[in-house]
């Protein structure tokens, strides 16, 4: 086919709209100085042969719903990725999706709606309004042709839309006028991921009528929390007003204000995690109105599914709460959840869900495109990112996402950011081996100390965490580098993890207690002593879980030793909390170390009540940090069971890279019966066991399994 793809970014014309064409670039920026902007786009290509195949790309800047022949293609664009700094100026990469659509027609009606301001702080724009399709088509004659947004398309305003969350059907869109061709300042790739799925949910009691002069609230209840968009139909001969709160429990939320005096239709483009949707409806006119509300829920696409089971009906209700919060923060990337939607900045939980995403839906091309997302973050600030820990988490889920899926090409892409990391973790290290010169010492967890947040801790409570943290990413760098054949790389990444090794254990572990300690209570050494997450340090020396669950899950004491760290944190005879996040780690720890038949389901058992108190999403923490802090039910980076009972129940281990070769030992853990199932790249592994009977291995060819 020689038939190419043009790219021409077009716009409201700046004759018609001078005050319409430049937005602020994120979602982190004050909106006041620019008009919030909507305009839609349409265009009618018909043709005098049936078109059997389209394939289009298309972006927009900012948000965008592209529809054809009256259904919908897509929502986007992919998110370019982002952190809590570098916001000031604009970020260089953008990304444009694709789709293919069938049909035996004549005709190709295009329909787009685009939101160019960004308001969510995952949203990020080029600083101008733009859209862009292009689409090659093939004839039922074997022919091809080329078709692509340009000035024959027509563009208009919709000001009904007046912010992000108030819509006035009173204000009749503009009439469409010839779009204008805008200079290609998005230089836009491909994106690397499918688009996502959308479904149009609706409650018991999404439509309902109200009388004339009728003021009525109602509530629509869902079967889960999902993540989307809302959609208002409304039948009405006079004026009807709408306040809806997308709520996941019974909390306050953002409200979204619509406004009809006639028939009409709106679709959000404020994302929200929804387990209800309470609305309070008011009939102005003296006509009888009818209102329907439903919810266009979005994730990544499902194309296959593993599923754990087991005899105990609580886990099973743990596992399938954390399997479905998996999926709706599965988006464009992965969310920390849908209510918070943050920026590419939370690696400690992606690194977690993208752990999840083998044992529930296999496809792991948005674990990989989020990583390379964040090595274009990290290249770009030189190796720094808002979350300090996190930062360094980011070796570990490389090189943790290529075991399982053995895409060499991934690590080469991030090589750059990898180099860049790893030299500005190289500056921090003071004279005495450890960490010293960081600008910060989080994020260790969700939980706060003699009134301290451990979100940003002072070093006292935080340097031990930092160090452990970079313990693995060179441990891991070290494999990395090998895997590219950087022999000499790899040698010095070993080096210096030695290196810390000894300091860590001779200035951070007590030997009298025989615990490790949070940090050092001398001065700090910062390099932006200004950095505002910045804490001043403590003189007390603190003895927590949270640095002993780490020696032992990254191997930085001798097994001995972190078998003994384990039994002391289980037995809760070192003080702290762990909120579910943090978990992660005790639980990889006690796999590593061979006790998962002794603590596995007995640190799972702290699931079980919040799941039991809501099952439709799953909790953002066990303990609340602060008496006024509200949890999310919506955060995945607590779905850890998802992941770590079926490796356990397995004793899955990766022995080549792409899963081609695995050993398993199998072990009920104290259960009746499991079946525990792992997605490969070569199809579903399933192992199923039962009290008194030998397991049974299932696996897909092409994937060697040694039982152990």
């Amino acid at each position: 086919m020689s038939v190419q793809h043009k790219t021409q970014w077009i716009w409201l014309p700046k004759k018609h709209y001078p005050y319409h064409q430049t937005t602020v670039i994120s979602g982190f920026h004050e909106r006041s100085e620019h008009a919030f902007t909507v305009a839609e786009f349409a265009k009618t290509y018909k043709f005098s042969k049936k078109i059997l195949r389209a394939e289009l790309r298309f972006c927009a800047d900012t948000t965008y719903r592209l529809m054809c022949n009256g259904a919908l293609v897509a929502t986007g664009p992919a998110c370019v990725g982002g952190d809590f700094i570098g916001n000031e100026t604009v970020r260089e990469n953008c990304y444009y999706s694709e789709a293919t659509l069938f049909s035996e027609t004549d005709t190709l009606d295009f329909f787009a709606r685009v939101k160019m301001t960004p308001v969510q702080i995952c949203e990020y724009s080029k600083g101008h309004g733009g859209f862009m399709l292009s689409a090659v088509l093939m004839f039922d004659d074997g022919t091809y042709t080329s078709v692509s947004t340009d000035e024959s398309w027509l563009v208009r305003r919709n000001g009904a839309y007046l912010s992000p969350l108030s819509f006035d059907g009173r204000i009749t869109p503009d009439d469409f006028v010839n779009a204008e061709i805008t200079a290609d300042i998005w230089r836009a790739e491909q994106s690397l991921i499918p688009v996502r799925d959308e479904n149009e949910l609706f409650a018991e009691n999404s439509t309902f009528s109200l009388s004339p002069e009728e003021k009525k609230t109602v509530v629509l209840e869902f079967d889960k929390i999902w993540a989307g968009f809302l959609r208002v139909k409304v039948k009405a001969r006079g004026e009807v007003e709408l306040r809806l709160m997308c709520r996941e429990t019974s909390e306050n939320s953002d409200e979204e204000q619509v406004i009809f005096n006639a028939d009409g239709e709106y679709v959000g483009f404020f994302m929200h995690s929804a387990g209800n949707i309470a609305v309070d409806a008011k009939n102005k006119s003296d006509s009888e109105a009818e209102v329907t509300v439903s919810f266009l829920e979005t994730h990544y696409p499902v194309r296959d599914e593993a599923t754990t089971y087991t005899s105990d009906a609580d886990i099973n209700l743990v596992l399938e709460t954390c399997k479905h919060t998996l999926k709706i923060c599965r988006q464009t990337h992965h969310l920390d959840s849908p209510r918070h939607c943050e920026p590419m900045a939370c690696t400690g939980d992606y690194n977690i869900e993208s752990m999840m995403t083998p044992f529930s839906f296999g496809d792991m091309r948005l674990a990989e495109f989020d990583l390379i997302r964040t090595a274009v973050m990290l290249e770009r600030e030189n190796g720094r990112m808002f979350h300090t820990t996190y930062s360094l988490i980011w070796v570990k889920m490389l090189y943790d996402v290529y075991m399982f899926t053995g895409n060499i090409e991934l690590i080469k892409k991030c090589e750059k950011g990898l180099r860049k990391l790893l030299e500005r973790f190289e500056k921090y290290v003071g004279e005495n081996g450890l960490i010293e010169k960081s600008p910060d010492y989080m994020f260790v967890d969700w939980i706060y100390i003699d009134g301290i947040s451990m979100h940003h801790p002072p070093k006292a409570l935080g340097q031990t965490c930092l160090n452990m943290f970079y313990f693995t990413a060179l441990d891991n760098a070290e494999g990395l580098y090998r895997i590219l054949g950087d022999l000499y790389e790899a040698r010095r990444c070993a080096e210096k993890r030695e290196n810390l090794r000894e300091s860590i254990n001779s200035l951070l572990y007590d030997k009298k207690k025989g615990l490790y300690f949070m940090g050092l209570s001398t001065l700090d050494e910062m390099f932006t002593s200004s950095w505002k997450w910045t804490t001043p340090n403590t003189d007390k020396r603190y003895y927590l879980k949270h640095a002993n669950v780490l020696a032992a899950c990254f191997g930085v004491c001798d097994d001995e030793t972190a078998r003994g760290l384990i039994r002391k944190i289980a037995e809760d005879e070192i003080e702290g909390e762990c909120q579910p996040y943090f978990l992660h780690y005790f639980l990889e720890a006690v796999y590593r170390c061979g006790l998962r038949d002794e603590y596995t389901l007995k640190i799972i058992e702290k699931w079980k009540k919040p799941v039991k108190d809501c099952h439709k999403g799953l909790v953002e923490g066990f303990i609340p940090p602060e008496p006024t802090y509200s949890f999310d039910h919506s955060h995945a980076w607590g779905g850890t069971p998802l992941c770590s009972l079926p490796k356990a129940l397995m004793g899955l281990e990766i022995i080549s890279a792409g899963m081609k070769e695995i050993s398993v030992s199998p072990s009920l853990l104290g259960l009746d019966f499991a079946t525990a199932e792992v997605l490969t790249p070569y199809g579903k592994l399933i192992c199923e066991m039962k009290n008194g009977e030998k397991p049974k291995i299932s696996a897909p060819e092409g994937v060697k399994v040694t039982i152990c």
